[in-house]
C-alpha cells in the first residue's frame, strides 16, 4: 500500500512538473517542406525562423521570461493531406499560439483551411507567393512576409523584353504557385510585345517529361520558362530539356533559386540561366539581419530566410503585445507591431521591445526583409531581385527597378 500511495504521489509531482515546464513555454510552429521538391530550400529558411526564437530567447525570452519554442512538421509541399496533417498536429496537438508557414502555396492554403483557421490560429508564410493567398476567406488569420506572384511574374517578362527576348515556351507545375506565376508572366510578357509559343502545365513528381518537352519546343523557341521547383519538376525538365538539346536559354522564378540545381544539373549546362526571386530592400532592417545572420553563420542571402526569421520575429512580437499566448487577438496584434506610427524595433531588438511594450509605447517593426506594412489581404509589397547562373551558382544581379524596365 505504501510502494502504491508512493507511485501515485511521484506520478502525481511529475505531472505537475511537466505541466510547470509547459506553462513556462511559448509555442510557434514551423511547417515546412522538409521533404519534396524544395527539400534542399527548406532549412535555411527554418534557420532563419529559429534565429529569430535565439534572439527572443537570449534576451529574457517572452511573456515575462518565458522560453520560446518552434516544433516543425513536414508538409512535403506538393501533398495536402500531409500539409492538413501537419498542421492539425500544430494546432490540436502542439497547441502553438501561432505558426511560421507554410512555404509552398498549397500547402499554406491547406492547412488554412483545414486546421488553422477553425483553430483560430494566425499564420504568417515567409515563401507562398501564389495569388492564392490573397483570396483566402481567413478571418484575417493568414499573412505573409513575401510580395505575391502577380508582382514577380510581371518583373520576371519585363526582365525578359529588357534583354531582347520576345520569343518564350512556358511550362509550370500544375498548382497555386505555378498557375497564378505563369499567369502574371504571360500577361505582361505578351503585353510587352512577347510572343508565348507555348503555354502548358505538367504534373510534379514525374520522371519523363519529354514529350511535354516535344510539345513546348514545337513553336521553335529557343528560350524556355521553367516555373516549378528546384528538387521537382523543375530538375528534371531543364536536364531533359539540356539532353535534347531543343532549347538554348533557361528561365526560372524563385521555386528554382537553389545551388543544388546547378550543382545536380551541372555549371556548364545552366551558366546563363536567368531567374528571378523575391529579395530585401536597402534598408537598416536588412543590414542588421545580415550581420546577425553571419554571426550566426546563416546565409543571409539564401532564398527565404530573411521572410522566415521576420514572419518569426514579428509573430513573437504580436504575442508579446497581445499579453498573452491565447490566440484570440493575435492578428489585430500582429498588425500593431508591423505598421507606423511607432518606435521603430530592427532585427535581434527584442529587450527594445519588451521594454517599449512594457511602457505602453507602440513599435514599428522594420524588418530582415522590409517594412511589412500588411494590407487588408494580409499582403506586403516587395522587391525582386535578378538573379543569374555564374560560375557555378545563383548570382545577386541587383534589384529590378519598375521604372527602368
Amino acid at each position: 500500500m505504501k510502494k502504491a500511495l508512493l507511485a501515485l504521489a511521484v506520478a502525481a509531482s511529475s505531472a505537475t512538473f511537466i505541466g510547470a515546464a509547459q506553462a513556462d513555454e511559448v509555442k510557434i510552429g514551423f511547417l515546412g517542406g522538409f521533404t519534396g521538391p524544395i527539400e534542399s530550400l527548406t532549412p535555411p529558411i527554418f534557420d532563419g525562423a529559429q534565429l529569430a526564437v535565439q534572439h527572443v530567447n537570449e534576451q529574457g525570452g517572452i511573456l515575462g521570461g518565458q522560453t520560446l519554442v518552434m516544433p516543425n512538421a513536414d508538409t512535403t509541399c506538393a501533398d495536402a493531406s500531409a500539409a492538413s496533417n501537419a498542421a492539425d498536429r500544430m494546432v490540436n496537438t502542439e497547441n502553438v499560439t501561432a505558426i511560421v508557414g507554410a512555404l509552398c502555396t498549397g500547402a499554406t492554403v491547406a492547412a488554412a483551411n483545414n486546421a488553422a483557421i477553425p483553430g483560430g490560429v494566425v499564420m504568417v508564410s515567409p515563401a507562398s507567393t501564389a495569388p492564392a493567398v490573397t483570396d483566402l476567406d481567413d478571418n484575417d488569420l493568414v499573412f505573409r512576409t513575401v510580395p505575391s506572384d502577380a508582382f514577380q511574374g510581371e518583373m520576371l517578362a519585363r526582365l525578359l523584353i529588357s534583354k531582347g527576348i520576345t520569343d518564350a515556351a512556358v511550362t509550370y507545375v500544375n498548382n497555386d504557385y505555378g498557375q497564378g506565376l505563369a499567369n502574371a508572366f504571360n500577361e505582361t510578357f505578351e503585353a510587352e510585345g512577347g510572343m508565348v509559343s507555348a503555354n502548358e502545365a505538367h504534373e510534379d513528381g514525374r520522371a519523363d517529361y519529354r514529350s511535354e518537352l516535344g510539345s513546348l519546343s514545337s513553336g521553335g523557341s529557343e528560350t524556355l520558362v521553367v516555373l516549378a521547383y528546384a528538387d521537382g519538376s523543375g530538375q528534371t525538365i531543364l536536364r531533359q530539356a539540356y539532353e535534347s538539346g531543343m532549347f538554348t536559354q533557361y528561365v526560372g522564378a524563385d521555386g528554382m533559386v537553389g545551388d543544388s540545381l546547378v550543382e545536380a544539373i551541372g555549371a556548364d549546362v545552366l551558366e546563363g540561366m536567368i531567374a528571378t526571386r523575391p529579395g530585401s530592400p536597402d534598408t537598416p532592417g536588412t543590414e542588421t539581419f545580415e550581420a546577425l545572420a553571419a554571426e550566426a553563420d546563416i546565409d543571409p542571402s539564401a532564398v527565404f530566410a530573411a521572410q522566415a526569421y521576420d514572419a518569426a520575429f514579428l509573430l513573437a512580437l504580436a504575442i508579446e503585445q497581445n499579453g498573452s499566448a491565447e490566440r484570440e487577438g493575435l492578428s489585430e496584434a500582429l498588425r500593431s507591431v508591423s505598421s507606423a506610427p511607432g518606435e521603430q524595433i530592427l532585427p535581434g531588438e527584442w529587450e527594445k521591445a519588451v521594454e517599449l511594450i512594457a511602457a505602453g509605447t507602440e513599435i514599428d517593426y522594420e524588418g530582415a526583409s522590409g517594412s511589412h506594412e500588411f494590407d487588408e489581404n494580409g499582403d506586403v509589397p516587395g522587391v525582386v531581385v535578378e538573379m543569374l547562373v555564374e560560375d557555378g551558382r545563383f548570382a545577386s544581379q541587383g534589384f529590378l527597378d519598375p521604372e527602368a524596365l
